[in-house]
Order: structure tokens, then sequence, then C-alpha cells
């Protein structure tokens, strides 16, 4: 079996064993472990090569410069926040810092070892609960990602919203009746009129700009 290996910054040193010992069974390898932001920063400096590295906020200081840090000097690797508190204010940081997911410690670990999974292909996977923090107003900090832009076309809102369910360009393509070539170029056309990088993003400008119910 090939393992993707992974680095884990959490400062709970029991929930590192357990996490390591379920992880085998998974097709995951905990290649390197810390505990604090000094630590952490040490891989940044090292110039980690493992293909993910999982990261809890809680106790480790400067978070948001922490993942952009480690975006930074491991480009290649995919940066996941894995927390037990669905905390508005430190999604919205993790999500402008650059990471490629945000999952919560109470899921199981065959759907843990699935999000990575969708990570490793290129997918940005947050909680579901995050429509709803939009939604209901509650996600501080989403207004420095939305900035209001008209000109989004019908397509564009119909990819825009695909984008908030978390769907692959290929589950948008089936989904529209339309190539994936063409979901790129919408997609191309919509990130640069909306001002965001990424698809994260444009899910949550979407989420607080009137979008969710788009056609």
């Amino acid at each position: 079996m090939s393992f993707v290996s992974v680095s884990l910054i959490d400062a709970n040193n029991l929930f590192r064993q357990g996490l390591k010992a379920m992880f085998a069974e998974q097709g995951f390898h905990i290649a390197k472990e810390t505990s604090s932001l000094k630590a952490a920063l040490q891989i940044v400096q090292e110039g980690d090569a493992s293909q993910v590295i999982l990261i809890d906020p809680v106790g480790i200081g400067d978070f948001a410069d922490l993942v952009r840090s480690l975006k930074e000097a491991c480009p290649d690797t995919h940066v996941v926040v894995l927390t037990g508190t669905l905390d508005a204010e430190i999604m919205t940081k993790a999500i402008q810092a650059g990471a490629d997911g945000f999952l919560m410690k109470d899921m199981s670990m065959e759907a843990l070892a699935q999000s990575l999974r969708l990570v490793m292909i290129g997918e940005t996977v947050f909680p579901s609960a995050l429509a709803a923090l939009l939604i209901g107003g509650r996600l501080n900090g989403a207004a420095d990602l939305a900035v209001p832009h008209k000109g989004v076309s019908k397509r564009e809102a119909q990819v825009l919203r695909c984008l908030q369910n978390g769907s692959s360009n290929k589950t948008i393509a089936n989904h529209l009746r339309i190539t994936e070539a063409t979901v790129k170029i919408h997609l191309k056309s919509l990130l640069r009129k909306i001002e965001v990088s990424n698809r994260t993003q444009a899910a949550l400008w979407g989420l607080n700009n009137g979008f969710a119910d788009a056609e």
C-alpha cells in the first residue's frame, strides 16, 4: 500500500497518538508531529515534504501567519485545519490564509480520510455548517471576502451555486450539461469578476452576496 504522508500539528499528545494509530488503517502515515508554534515553524524551515499538514489552531499562537508560512514554504503540500470547535473567525482566517480544508474532530475516521483524499485531488473541503453560518450572518470577517460586484452572468451564478455545494468541475459539468472545459472558462471569469483567488473564497462570496438561491 502507498501511504499518504502527513504532518500533524496538535497540542494534545493523546489525540496525536490516537490519530496516528487510526490513520494507518486508512492509508495515511503521520511522518511528523508537533505540539507548538515553534515546532511547527521548524517544519517550514526544513521544507517539509509531507503531502498533507493537519493543524489544530488551538493554543499554537498566530495561526493565520503559520498557515501562510506553511503554504509559502511548501506550495505542493495541502494544509488542512482539523479542530474541535466550529469557530467562524478561525474558519474565515484559515480560508483567507490559503488553507485547503477545514474539518471537525467529531467526524468519523472514514469521513476524515475521504475528505483528505478529496483535498489530495484538488478539492477544498469545509463543514456543511459553513453555509448556515454565512446565511445567518454569523461568520465574522466574511465581509473581507465579499466585495460587491455586478456582471455575474446566469451561467456563472449556476456555477457559483455548485461551488457552494462543494461540487467538482466534473460534477458541475454533468449538472449543467456542459463540458468541463466550459466550466473552467466560466470559473476563471467568475473569479476575475468577484476578485477572489480560489473556489472556496468564491463560494463564501456567493453565499454572502445573495447567490445562495441562484439557478
